[in-house]
């Protein structure tokens, strides 16, 4: 069964998500049955790296308020994230264009290896401070989760995944999501925001029983009738 995920790579809140719809699904007893499809969602697609602006800065700005009372703010989310056991720096996070981050998660989807890059960029940003617009460091962070360099800056150099980004951003609206985390189980039930893991339980309960009820073979007209059996002359 699928569970589609919308989210960027610069929102606490898809962090704090994940980490949470995690701890879901760890209780859930057909885990290894869940697929995971990762979509891409541009919370401030005009945003650009500003050198020497953290993202306390960055949120006083764009609220208008001064820089104390953002900090402030963010470290409320930073406590958030303290208690599902992830460690944010709003001092030294750096406020960036995410469209490449999603362009690297979409070419790590060929490789099996969309779930290691969500997380790496997530850390990357929250926890370590990189500026994950940064060509080097997208290589870089690409070959750690096992991408080969080559593939990863043929990609960059070019218009590679770009399709795959803008049509995931264009399903959303489709979809009406108007905020991420967004988490979308079996295509039928959706779930807004970082909710408790309680709350993803139950949705994978809920979502797992109907799929296999869907997915069951149904025989029609009651008796069987002739058919050719394996290992069986026919």
């Amino acid at each position: 069964m699928n569970v589609e995920i919308w989210s960027d790579v610069v929102c606490p809140f898809c962090y704090i998500g994940k980490r949470k719809f995690e701890t879901a699904l760890s209780k859930f007893s057909h885990k290894n049955d869940i697929k995971i499809i990762w979509h891409s969602f541009q919370l401030a697609p005009d945003m650009e790296y500003a050198p020497g602006k953290n993202l306390n800065d960055w949120l006083a700005e764009k609220k208008g308020m001064p820089v104390q009372q953002a900090k402030e703010m963010n470290d409320h989310v930073e406590k958030m994230a303290e208690a599902v056991g992830l460690k944010f720096n709003f001092n030294t996070a750096k406020p960036a264009n995410t469209f490449n981050a999603h362009r690297l998660i979409h070419l790590a989807e060929q490789f099996g290896l969309q779930g290691q890059a969500k997380e790496r960029l997530l850390s990357a940003y929250f926890t370590e401070g990189l500026n994950i617009s940064d060509t080097d460091t997208l290589v870089k962070l690409g070959e750690e989760i096992g991408l080969k360099k080559k593939e990863i800056e043929e990609m960059l150099n070019s218009d590679k995944e770009a399709y795959n980004v803008k049509a995931d951003i264009q399903e959303a609206g489709a979809i009406g999501i108007r905020g991420v985390p967004f988490f979308l189980f079996n295509r039928k039930y959706a779930i807004s925001g970082a909710q408790s893991p309680e709350s993803f339980l139950e949705a994978l309960e809920k979502a797992w029983a109907e799929w296999k009820e869907e997915s069951s073979i149904v025989t029609i007209a009651g008796a069987e009738g002739e058919t050719c059996k394996p290992g069986e002359p026919c």
